[in-house]
């Protein structure tokens, strides 16, 4: 599949703007929707699934937001291909089909537009997402509930009076709305005041997970912090509880991060550019290690110790790294983990070799 024919490769929320860049990677909108007469799609045939995805693909031309999309079938693409949706944060290990031995569901598809996205047949039969770089959450949210009214307007959702919007889980019945950001926080990390932190956010009605949501591990420090219930509340208030409390935590981590200037300057300092060295020249990288170093250097980029890479370049190295990224890069379908580390080590140092002037 040639990325290039996706708006902006599907990565614009790379590009380092909006606020607290240097903080919060991304925010996400989330909106799980479910089309009237359907069975869920867990327990939909598959002509039921594959109509669901016809309704939306003859309505395309007449929702603004998408009307220049691009829609991809899932179901008819390789592994390597899903793959490098999923590393991409376009679609979810489940519609990828990367859970186990579960397959790809038939009718499983990606409409990918310049400002917004739209899962269809995972979980719910609609999954629509909008992704801004930085904090931005109500501008996330902007785009992601212009999508809904548009396609609203053009396809019936299921709806209940007294329940809201209904989903196949029913942690998502009410609004259907998920709203998350991916923060970066190596500074309480280091504090080691991280647990902390992590508890007040489970107390305060929100989650975490790792870099790709629901079962994935925390990796390099970075952390997805999200809302955890969607029914009773209003989109609004969802979205203001968010803000307030992952405000909080970008104050935290600033301040942690002044804290190791002051107390353990030399050694931090020392630290992170050992980080920069590794990268810059290793032979051999894990996809753990990258994601550790590259840790360190955004935040040695964010502490002003260095005056490159740039943050976004930083954050296509977060996605590049990744397996199947790096498979492509060395023209193969797949690697063994060994090639895969070497390949990987490779790409790094040519991108910070080009980013730096220098050839190595």
């Amino acid at each position: 599949m040639d990325l290039s024919l996706l708006p902006d490769g599907g990565t614009g929320w790379l590009d380092a703007s909006g606020e607290a860049s240097d903080v919060v990677l991304s925010t996400r909108v989330r909106l799980a929707r479910n089309v009237e007469g359907y069975a869920f799609t867990g327990r939909a045939r598959d002509g039921e699934r594959l109509r669901v995805l016809g309704q939306l693909r003859d309505a395309m031309p007449r929702i603004p937001s998408l009307s220049r999309g691009v829609l991809v079938r899932v179901d008819e693409l390789g592994v390597p291909d899903r793959q490098l949706l999923h590393e991409r944060h376009l679609i979810s290990k489940e519609l990828a089909g990367l859970e186990g031995a579960l397959p790809v569901r038939s009718g499983a598809a990606l409409v990918l537009a310049d400002t917004a996205s739209v899962m269809v047949n995972e979980e719910d039969h609609l999954r629509l997402q909008a992704m801004r770089s930085g904090f931005d959450a109500a501008g996330a949210y902007a785009l992601a509930a212009q999508l809904d009214a548009e396609i609203g307007a053009q396809v019936p959702f299921a709806w209940h009076d007294e329940f809201g919007f209904l989903t196949a889980c029913p942690t998502n019945t009410g609004t259907g709305m998920r709203a998350s950001v991916l923060i970066h926080l190596p500074g309480l990390v280091l504090t080691k005041e991280i647990a902390k932190v992590l508890a007040g956010l489970q107390q305060m009605g929100l989650t975490y997970r790792g870099l790709y949501g629901e079962g994935s591990e925390v990796v390099g420090n970075f952390f997805q912090i999200s809302n955890q219930t969607t029914l009773g509340r209003s989109e609004e208030e969802l979205l203001e509880h968010l803000t307030r409390v992952v405000r909080h935590v970008v104050e935290r981590e600033e301040e942690a991060r002044r804290i190791l200037l002051r107390d353990a300057g030399y050694i931090i300092e020392d630290k992170l550019w050992r980080a920069y060295g590794t990268l810059r020249y290793a032979r051999s990288l894990t996809f753990d290690e990258a994601m550790n170093f590259l840790s360190g250097v955004r935040l040695a980029v964010s502490l002003k110790l260095m005056r490159s890479p740039t943050v976004y370049t930083l954050n296509k190295l977060l996605i590049h790294c990744q397996a199947a990224h790096v498979a492509q890069f060395d023209g193969r379908a797949a690697l063994t983990d060994g090639d895969a580390s070497v390949a990987r080590a490779r790409y790094v140092r040519e991108m910070l070799a080009t980013e730096a002037g220098t050839h190595g």
